[in-house]
């Protein structure tokens, strides 16, 4: 080796050692002490992310590179692609130990008699190259980059020495072949292209293995220099279609000829193949999302998943980075049966933009769909009515292209979020049963435009209150003044809810939708103000799924995972991001929410999409309307799958219930998506009961409303707070009981309630009396008592003289409180069927009058 590197350096160096004065003995010397050890590192690959069909197999919904490149062993590659790089690039590469001593010295010999740079570098010396660039490749720092990719490729005497001293080491350590495939694997084909396969797929639509002669030697054609031979430039006037790529054939029938010359080929497989017309079949692989179709903005969430895990390095540019070069298999949760049924009734619901037919006015509006399998915490679906795309050109083309998931949160590739509506109520609910409280119990529901003030341990007062500006009405016009938590949840009753909350802790709400994994899509912190009760906070959808997917696991919620395995490029499972499942509430309060929200479902405001699900499995669920409804929602579950879909108002406002899609009215296309998505889950997954929600969930501890009418106002609240309810002022009423006492309740005494209910109670105006009974009195006797009232009389025909004139009927009845001057209306018996007349009246008061005979006056 002495002895070759003194030729070597004496005819290549010897013009730079006579700059420096340094001889060629000493040339030497520092050649054999360069160090010979190349260590060959993973070549960047592409990785590719999967989803997992019916059948097992996995089904790629996008790749990612830098380099598009995927290694194969030797034997995966032709014979031809072997054969024309070794003639073509390396005749003795077989011969010599890593450095070709008779390409090397003609090389130099051109340099420096000026016959121009020639290369003469063995494909060992080619291999230690592109090794030597691949690690500069994994720099991130652009400086650094640049100094080691120059260091690599610079065309001088020392790169070349130290290029030649590491492929003898090179050729030490590995077969021929091995260097052979290694070469193949890593030399780049034009553009992105590394690597024979690659090359293969996107030159020619094949694989290595499956090529021909002529395109065997066309690819090694472009080794010699990628950019001038490359063959996907059509329109290139010295190597396009024009001319039949003249440039890479010229090269190719080179490399045919060495082919031929070395015995490689037939003289009839070299004719057939110059022959051969050059027509590359252009197969642009797939990189990014963009290529994932519907399934683009799950994969977009993937990559973010990718983003944050440490296992691809320290920060996130790292991560993405080595990514892209690191020949990951991502195998994702995706359920493409199910991502494709929601994809279907999305497209089928909801359009991409809206235009109104009328006024021109357009409204950008999202369609989105999130689907958690229950106790895992996998997302199964993730889908929306836009179409992806990163490139700024497209995005600018119309509302109808976006890049923001609009199912995640922020930091996840998603929006700010979207107002859930009576969806979020359910932690009221949550927090409601967490602390006693039942199903069957009551609270003043009343709309009223002051609620005065509300328990708020998160602030430092303790408590938060609420002048005239906040006056939330029901969104049904509902009207009722003592709903039970119960009633409030099937119909979604705004002013129940705010009722609840009165009897709650604002914080503890909040804490309790927190524990359930909910955060603003925005990653600020949730409020806890009353009005955030009714879900006026932006939150994902994918946090709703997992919210929902928690309560019907008996409480216990597992966060969104999205990969079930990560291989490496040498086939080493990688551990992907666990989910982490937290007990957010107690089974029997989970099994007193799915109580009512099943209810919801076959009684309330659900009905619609339960009714459009099969098969049937038991199921819970919750609709949610905003104000004007901007934005309308579906979220529920069985005891396997939770899918929450919904059309919310990207950008603009729009009321649903006055917008019409060709599918029909928006506000209830979520009662057309909700029930297509889940009735193929049920078919799939099915569903089991849910756990039985216990009596005293349901119906607390019942005692009954204590009488208390005419009692003093004090008094009647002590007995009714005594018996364990809470009091809510009524305010006056109509009694005939003393001006001032107690005029009732609502519920009214003896009536079993709740524990822990609330029971308004009435206190009397005292201006009513009870009606005497007057019936079977003469009519002379019954005006005399009536004298407080106006009497009205109708006479009636009878046959019983001995009741003739006297009072058959009377309305109101006796007993019954009546105000003072009120009217009250007599039918008196006559035998005399000429004298009765079905009109007559008589007037008690400071007048009479009398219809038969006109007599009186009237006042």
């Amino acid at each position: 080796m002495s002895a070759v590197a003194g030729v070597l350096v004496t005819v290549g160096v010897t013009p730079a050692l006579a700059i420096t004065g340094m001889t060629a003995t000493n040339t030497i010397n520092a050649f054999e002490s360069l160090p010979d050890y190349l260590k060959v590192d993973q070549l960047s690959q592409v990785s590719t992310i999967w989803a997992v069909q019916n059948d097992g197999n996995p089904y790629p919904l996008a790749n990612f590179y830098d380099q598009n490149r995927i290694e194969v062993p030797l034997e995966s590659m032709s014979q031809f692609v072997q054969d024309a790089a070794v003639a073509g690039e390396d005749p003795r590469f077989l011969q010599h130990g890593g450095v070709d001593i008779q390409g090397t010295v003609r090389g130099a010999l051109s340099t420096i008699t000026g016959g121009g740079t020639q290369g003469g570098s063995s494909i060992t010396q080619q291999y230690v190259k592109n090794v030597l660039v691949q690690k500069c490749e994994v720099l991130t720092d652009e400086e650094e980059l640049d100094a080691c990719y120059l260091d690599a490729t610079e065309t001088s005497p020392d790169r070349k020495l130290r290029e030649m001293r590491y492929a003898i080491g090179v050729e030490k350590t590995y077969s021929k072949d091995e260097i052979l495939q290694g070469y193949l694997n890593i030399t780049l084909f034009g553009g992105s292209t590394y690597g024979i396969e690659s090359a293969a797929n996107y030159y020619f639509n094949t694989t290595a293995a499956n090529l021909t002669l002529a395109q065997s030697a066309s690819l090694i054609a472009i080794v010699n220099n990628p950019e001038k031979f490359r063959l996907d430039k059509p329109n290139s006037e010295t190597n396009g279609a024009a001319n039949a790529y003249q440039a890479n054939k010229e090269r190719r029938d080179y490399i045919l000829g060495e082919m031929l010359k070395y015995k490689k080929v037939t003289q009839e497989q070299y004719d057939e193949a110059v022959a051969t017309v050059i027509e590359p079949t252009i197969t642009e692989p797939s990189t990014g999302c963009q290529t994932a179709g519907g399934s683009a903005y799950f994969c977009d969430y993937v990559t973010h998943i990718l983003k944050s895990d440490p296992t691809f390095g320290e920060d996130e540019e790292t991560r993405m980075l080595n990514f892209r070069r690191g020949g990951y298999d991502i195998y994702t949760t995706l359920d493409l049966e199910l991502q494709f049924a929601a994809e279907q009734t999305i497209s089928d619901n909801v359009p991409e933009t809206y235009v109104d037919e009328d006024t021109g006015e357009t409204w950008d509006v999202g369609g989105v769909a999130t689907t958690v399998q229950v106790g895992t915490g996998r997302v199964l679906v993730m889908a929306q009515n836009k179409i992806y795309s990163q490139d700024p050109d497209v995005l600018a083309l119309g509302p109808e292209y976006t890049s923001i998931n609009y199912n995640t949160n922020k930091t996840e590739g998603g929006s700010s979020g979207f107002q859930p509506g009576s969806t979020y109520k359910v932690f009221t609910l949550a927090e409601w049963l967490k602390e006693g409280h039942s199903l069957n119990e009551r609270v003043d529901s009343a709309r009223k435009a002051n609620w005065g003030t509300f328990k708020d341990t998160c602030v430092d007062s303790g408590s938060v209150s609420y002048g005239t500006g906040f006056n939330p009405k029901n969104d049904a016009n509902e009207s009722g003044t003592n709903y039970s938590a119960l009633q409030s949840t099937i119909n979604s009753i705004n002013t129940g809810f705010i009722g609840m909350a009165k009897k709650l802790d604002l914080c503890e709400i909040k804490k309790t939708a927190e524990s359930f994994g909910v955060t603003r899509a925005d990653g600020g912190e949730l409020s806890e103000g009353a009005s955030s009760v009714l879900g006026t906070q932006e939150i994902a959808p994918l946090s709703m799924a997992v919210a929902f997917a928690g309560i019907a696991n008996d409480g216990l919620t597992c966060s969104a995972i999205a990969i079930d395995r990560i291989v490496g490029a040498d086939g080493t499972e990688i551990d992907p991001p666990k989910s982490n499942c937290t007990q957010s509430v107690e089974p029997s309060v989970a099994a007193g929410m799915a109580y009512a929200m099943g209810k919801v479902l076959t009684e309330g405001s659900a009905v619609q999409s339960n009714g459009n699900t099969f098969p049937k499995v038991p199921m819970i669920g919750k609709t949610g309307t905003t104000d004007f409804a901007k934005d309308t929602w579906m979220s529920g579950a069985s005891s396997n799958i939770a899918t929450v879909v919904g059309v919310v108002s990207v950008t603009g406002e729009r009321n649903q219930r006055q917008t019409y899609f060709d599918s029909g009215q928006a506000a209830t296309a979520r009662h057309r998506m909700w029930p297509d998505i889940m009735s193929v889950a049920n078919a799939k997954y099915g569903g089991d009961d849910f756990e039985e929600a216990t009596n005293n969930v349901i119906q607390g501890a019942q005692v009954s409303v204590p009488d208390v009418r005419g009692d003093d106002i004090d008094e009647a609240t002590d007995a009714l707070e005594g018996a364990g309810f809470e009091v809510l002022d009524g305010g006056m009423v109509d009694s005939e009981l003393p001006e001032g006492t107690a005029a009732g309740t609502d519920p009214g005494n003896g009536t079993t309630a709740t524990v822990g209910a609330t029971v308004t109670l009435y206190t009397s105006r005292g201006n009513q009396v009870l009606l005497p009974d007057v019936v079977g009195d003469s009519i002379e006797d019954a005006q005399a008592a009536l004298t407080d009232f106006t009497v009205v009389t109708t006479d009636q025909v009878i046959t019983d003289e001995g009741a003739d004139g006297e009072v058959i009927s009377m309305s109101p009845v006796s007993g019954v409180p009546t105000t003072t001057g009120g009217t009250v209306t007599l039918v008196v018996g006559r035998v005399d069927a000429a004298g009765a007349d079905t009109n007559n009246g008589n007037g008690n008061g400071n007048g009479n009058n009398n219809g038969n005979n006109g007599a009186g006056n009237d006042e």
